[in-house]
């Protein structure tokens, strides 16, 4: 049997179809349609070894970037058999339009980390076309490990358009104390949140199991940002999380009578994780209460005083 098979002319090259040299997913910000992306990760490792003179240490034993996302060498200012202090860097200091950033860190047993960032985070106005970025943290503390999670505040400009999501999985006997304070526009330079649509989802479980989940939109359009009953106009919330306290009770009660009284905040607790909630004004006053909160709730959580980032203090 013959078989017959096409040949291209001379003058035309058969054709031969070439494996693409990237995916669309890898696709980065170098375009300014619709569908601009500036994919950019981190993801960090931490356990406990010993030094090899009977002390443990916590290590940064893993770490992998992709993009603008780095972290500077450990900092040891509780000595170096204490809590291990990372920053988080974004060097562009912001999120435009197609930006994804990721983080994702896991502390392994008997480890205690305290993560940071050098400064506040930027959320822009959207592009012309209304691209969203997305900021999206992961966060997996194991068996008798403690995470402090305490980034600096997120300012969101008017016009900003974009999602945030934090998951945090804790094994039986973890601890982790951590905030979130977002503060709407800039008011000082007469420039408020009036446009824009900001979507929050917080998911924190514990051996798989939900302790908390919440999801929450903010857009001035909707009637609830202005309501009494939902934002009531308040252009700066925060909130502060702990799980793993010993006495729950206890430290609520010592809150209470620590702070300073206001009605712009309250605090209480669920399914063991205690919670704080500021709704106010003041992007100070947020972050100041929950400084205050994380000093007196630390040496209740770790049996260890707090020791203020050097970075905050610059």
């Amino acid at each position: 049997m013959t078989v017959l098979q096409r040949v291209a002319p001379v003058d035309q090259p058969v054709h031969q179809p070439k494996a693409p040299l990237h995916s669309p997913e890898q696709d980065s910000g170098h375009r300014f349609d619709p569908q601009r992306r500036w994919a950019a990760a981190l993801s960090l490792g931490f356990d406990l070894r010993s030094d090899g003179s009977g002390n443990a240490i916590t290590r940064l034993a893993r770490r992998k970037h992709h993009g603008p996302l780095r972290v500077q060498r450990p900092f040891y200012p509780e000595g170096r058999n204490g809590c291990c202090h990372v920053y988080l860097l974004h060097p562009p200091g912001g999120l435009v339009s197609g930006d994804e950033l990721r983080i994702d860190a896991t502390v392994e047993k008997g480890a205690h980390v305290l993560l940071t960032t050098p400064a506040a985070a930027k959320l822009y106005k959207a592009d012309s076309h209304g691209v969203a970025w997305g900021q999206h943290t992961c966060l997996h503390v194991a068996s008798n490990a403690t995470l402090e999670y305490l980034p600096q505040e997120t300012l969101a400009f008017d016009g900003s358009r974009g999602e945030q999501t934090t998951t945090i999985e804790l094994q039986t006997g973890a601890k982790c104390l951590g905030w979130e304070i977002l503060a709407l526009g800039r008011p000082a330079s007469q420039l408020p949140f009036a446009s824009g649509h900001l979507e929050q989802r917080f998911q924190l479980r514990m051996d798989g199991q939900p302790l908390w989940l919440e999801r929450q939109i903010m857009s001035p359009q909707h009637r609830r940002f202005k309501g009494p009953w939902g934002q009531g106009g308040a252009t700066v919330q925060a909130t502060l999380w702990v799980v793993g306290l010993e006495h729950e009770a206890a430290a609520i009660e010592a809150l209470r009578a620590a702070l300073p009284a206001s009605p712009r905040w309250a605090v209480t607790r669920r399914r063991g994780v205690v919670l704080l909630r500021y709704l106010g004004q003041e992007r100070n006053e947020a972050w100041a209460l929950c400084q205050q909160a994380w000093e007196l709730l630390r040496p209740l959580l770790t049996g260890k005083a707090a020791i203020v980032p050097r970075i905050w203090l610059t």
